[in-house]
Formats: structure tokens, sequence, C-alpha cells
């Protein structure tokens, strides 16, 4: 386990069920094994980050293995872009953890690493610490990653946002960043069920200051869904605010509801 301080920025030490820095700020390890490193006033709400009812949506629809073919490909990205000395990975916005203990699966070969899960939602890191035990999860903002210079040779960001200072701050020279992005028809007829005018995505690459673009991919291919996964999708989505109760008493009541998922996968690696 290797943290930084949220306060002060000095090393954390962990003691039985305590980390501590030198300057004597503690935090608590919870019962289900993460640390919650977001203190009060780092805060711009009560409980920042997805609530209960988009976890559980969430992790619904995970479990019916409709992303599985996306988790498959970051997991290898992950094998094939890290070396055997590889020691820290961070899976940023893990939200409950499906992605983080998949890439922490597919990289037992690696003698030395550890993998990181991080989310500003409680409650999803609560979900992820008491069911996967192959992965440190911790409560952290993105924007003020907890973590030492130089110390990570792979960052994962699913739709995740980090400041770009952060992952030159942290990542060791020739590490790498694996992004997912939405691509053009992603979630295309679920979102022509909220909008009138549905837009495509953009596909531009996300330029990251310190990094070069190494390799990219698209994937898309159709699921077939019942009108509850359809539901579990809609709720676990940024446009589920603008969803009508009646569309979600449409979609529910559905036998099957057809839906592209079209992913862009990338890889940048530091200059």
């Amino acid at each position: 386990m290797s943290f930084l301080c949220p306060l002060c920025q000095h090393t954390l030490t962990h003691n039985d069920k305590q980390l501590r820095c030198d300057n004597n700020h503690q935090f608590d390890m919870a019962k289900e094994g993460y640390v919650n490193l977001m203190p009060a006033h780092h805060k711009r709400s009560k409980n920042p980050g997805d609530n209960k009812e988009m976890m559980q949506a969430r992790r619904a629809f995970l479990e019916a293995d409709h992303y599985q073919p996306m988790q498959q490909a970051v997991a290898q990205l992950c094998a094939d872009n890290l070396s055997d000395d590889a020691t820290k990975l961070l899976d940023i916005g893990c939200g409950e953890g499906y992605y983080t203990t998949e890439i922490a699966n597919q990289l037992t070969s690696l003698p030395h690493l550890q993998v990181f899960g991080l989310d500003i939602s409680k409650i999803a890191i609560r979900y992820a610490a008491k069911r996967y035990q192959n992965s440190q999860f911790c409560v952290a903002s993105s924007h003020k990653l907890p973590f030492s210079d130089q110390s990570l040779d792979a960052v994962v960001r699913i739709y995740a946002p980090c400041k770009q200072e952060e992952l030159q701050r942290t990542i060791k020279d020739n590490g790498v960043i694996i992004t997912v992005t939405p691509a053009s028809r992603h979630l295309y007829e679920l979102r022509a069920e909220v909008y009138d005018d549905v837009r495509l995505h953009p596909e531009t690459p996300e330029n990251i200051e310190g990094f070069n673009l190494q390799e990219e991919k698209k994937l898309s291919y159709m699921m077939d869904l019942s009108g509850a996964q359809a539901l579990n999708l809609l709720q676990m989505t940024p446009f589920a605010w603008k969803a009508t109760e009646d569309l979600k008493t449409r979609l529910s009541s559905q036998e099957q509801f057809s839906c592209e998922a079209d992913f862009m996968l990338r890889v940048y690696r530091k200059a």
C-alpha cells in the first residue's frame, strides 16, 4: 500500500487499521478494507459521485456482462503495455471495481504489481472493496491524486476525468495512460429515446500534454437487452436525468431492447 496524505502530501504509513503521516494526520481503514482520503473540506457536496441507486443499477448491468468485451480489451491493453518490473497501476474513476478486478486478474504474472482503484464516490468504493480483494481501493479526488511523483506505471481512465498536470506528475517516464471514451454511435438507440436530435459522439483523440498517442482502436457491437437491463443502463448514464418516468416505464416493460456499444480505446505513452 502506498498513498500520500491529502492534507500535506507526506507519505502515509500503514499501522494496524490506520494510515498516518509524519505530521500526524491519520485516516482509518474501513472494515471493508478501503481508505477515505477525501477530507470534508475538499468536497463540493456532502456525498459526491454516484449515489446508491446509480451504483446498484451499474452493478446489475455490468454483472450481465454486456460490457465484458470492453473490459477484456482494456485488461489486455494493460497486459500488453506493462513491463515485468511494473509496481503500480491506478484505475481512476473505478466505480464499483468491475474493470479494476479484471485488470488485476490479467496481471497476476507481474510479481511486484499493485492495482489501485480510486473514485470520488464513497458508496462505489465501499461496494468495490467489499467484493474484490485483489486490488486496493480509496476514496479520493482525481484532481489531486494521493500518489507520489513518478510512482505509477500505468493509469486507466474509463470515461474518467483527471487533471493533465496530475498525470504528468505521477506517471513514470515511459509509463502509459489507457483511456476508453464513447465512439460515435455509443448507445445511439438509447439516446434516441431521450433526445429528439441525437448527435454522434466526436472521435477526435484527446491531446494529453507530455504523452504520445501510441495505439487506437474501435470496439463496436450490438447488445440485446431485457427491459430491466435497458433501464439499468439508462440509470447509469449521464442522460438519465433527462429521461421521463414514462420512458423508464416503457423501457422496463420491453421484452428486448437492442442497443449499440461503441467504444474508442487508446494508449498514450509518456515521452
